[in-house]
């Protein structure tokens, strides 16, 4: 089992004008996926602070996965694929295309999405959407494959029973 941090962009539940719905949506499949999710924040949209909370919960923490909700739109402060750039040391372009790929067979807005997805030390981030319904769906497109990814990024062994 891996553990997980979800991190929350939005102005408006970082300000306590709004409930965070989508951060314990995330929360609750991971989690029911296998994954012990050990740190939860919101933060605003400002890329110096979404640039601190992912290199804290990976750097400081150490946490394997690293997701992220919200901030992924058109909208003007919408930043969050900025700061993942900003911070990753390399690039996991099939994530986001994977989950905009899936998210087309719902909807045709999913190409208006902009997430990014990237690895930074030993921990990868993803980003979602803010809809928890989105980040929901975006995340089931993805999950499966997100273990063995972090097996190799962790470089622990497999068995034969996990390469099947």
């Amino acid at each position: 089992m891996f553990t997980a941090a979800v991190i929350t962009v939005s102005d408006r539940s970082h300000q306590g004008e709004r409930p965070d719905e989508g951060g314990p949506r995330v929360q609750a499949l991971l989690e029911a996926n296998g994954y012990q999710v050990i740190h939860r924040r919101i933060v605003p949209d400002e890329i110096e602070a979404i640039e601190e909370a992912l290199i804290q919960a990976s750097d400081v923490l150490d946490i394997p996965l690293i997701v992220t909700t919200g901030g992924t739109g058109f909208a003007p402060r919408d930043v969050t694929p900025e700061a993942t750039i900003g911070i990753c040391h390399k690039l996991v372009p099939g994530i986001p295309e994977a989950m905009r790929s899936a998210s087309l067979q719902i909807t045709p807005r999913a190409m208006l999405s902009r997430a990014a997805a990237g690895i930074r030390s030993r921990s990868l981030i993803v980003n979602l959407p803010g809809s928890p319904k989105a980040a929901e769906e975006n995340l089931r497109a993805v999950i499966g494959a997100l273990d063995h990814g972090l097996v190799m990024l962790r470089g622990q062994p497999m068995n034969c029973a996990e390469l099947s």
